[in-house]
C-alpha cells in the first residue's frame, strides 16, 4: 500500500474530524432527548400517583398497598425502573418541583435524585445551575454534595481557591459516553437492561426505542424535543 502524500493526510484528517464533530452532535442530541423525555415522563407519573394519593382515603395505605401493586403491575408491562422506591423518588420528585416549567430537562434522573436529597432549596438551586453551567456529571454533582462545596464556598474567604480545588476534582468524573451507555437508569427506561449488546449497538437501540416512546408518548411532545421546547 502505497503511503499518502501529506496534503492527501491532512485532507483526510480534516474529514474525519468534520465526520467526528458531526457525531459526537449527534450522539448529544440523543442523550439530551433521552434526559428530557425520561425527567418528564417521571415528573408526569409522580404528579398522577399523587394526585390518585389525594382521591383516597388513606395515604398510609395508599403507600403501603397501591404502590406495590402499582409497581408490580407496571413491571409487567414496562419492565424494569418501576420498582416501589423509584416511583417514591418519582412522587417525591413531582413535589419538589410541582411547577413543570420549573423542571430543568439538561440534567440526567440520576442528577435529580441527588439534588432532590437537599433540603436547601437555595443550595438545591444553585448546585442545579453549576452542574448544567459547569457540565457536571452526576458522579461530579455528588462528590461537590458530598464534600459541601456550596457550603465551603459561602464560607471561603478565598472563593478561588475552593473553585479550583472543585474544578480539578470534578474533571476526572467526567461523564464519557461509554458511562453514558451503560447507565442502568437509562437502561432500565428504554427497557434494554436485559440484553446483551456491543456499543454500537446499544447507541442504534437506544434510538430505535426513543423513537417508539416519542411515537407512543404522541406526536405534541415529540415535535416539542426536536423544537428544543421542554
Amino acid at each position: 500500500m502505497s503511503k499518502l502524500t501529506d496534503s492527501t493526510q491532512d485532507k483526510l484528517n480534516l474529514l474525519a474530524d468534520a465526520i467526528a464533530s458531526h457525531i459526537e452532535q449527534a450522539r448529544a442530541q440523543v442523550r439530551q432527548s433521552v434526559n428530557s423525555a425520561m425527567v418528564q415522563s417521571y415528573w408526569q407519573i409522580g404528579r398522577l400517583i399523587i394526585e390518585d394519593e389525594q382521591q383516597g382515603e388513606s395515604r398510609a395505605a395508599y403507600g403501603k398497598q397501591q404502590l406495590q401493586q402499582l409497581s408490580q403491575t407496571l413491571t409487567a408491562r414496562l419492565g424494569k425502573g418501576f420498582d416501589v422506591r423509584n416511583l417514591r423518588n418519582m412522587r417525591a420528585f413531582y413535589q419538589a418541583y410541582p411547577i413543570r416549567n420549573a423542571l430543568r430537562t439538561e440534567l440526567s434522573w440520576t442528577h435529580h435524585r441527588i439534588l432532590m436529597r437537599l433540603e436547601n432549596p437555595s443550595a438545591r438551586d444553585w448546585y442545579t445551575n453549576e452542574a448544567i453551567s459547569q457540565n457536571w456529571s452526576a458522579r461530579a454533582l455528588e462528590r461537590q454534595v458530598s464534600t459541601l462545596y456550596y457550603e465551603r464556598l459561602l464560607a471561603s474567604q478565598d472563593k478561588r481557591l475552593v473553585e479550583q480545588e472543585a474544578k480539578e476534582n470534578t474533571q476526572p468524573l467526567a461523564e464519557t459516553a461509554k458511562d453514558y451507555l451503560r447507565d442502568p437508569y437509562i437502561l432500565d427506561f428504554l427497557n434494554l437492561q436485559d440484553k446483551t449488546y456491543q456499543e454500537s449497538e446499544l447507541e442504534q437501540a437506544i434510538i430505535s426505542n426513543l423513537q417508539q416512546f416519542l411515537l407512543e408518548l404522541g406526536k405534541g411532545f415529540a415535535g416539542r424535543l426536536k423544537t428544543g421546547q421542554t
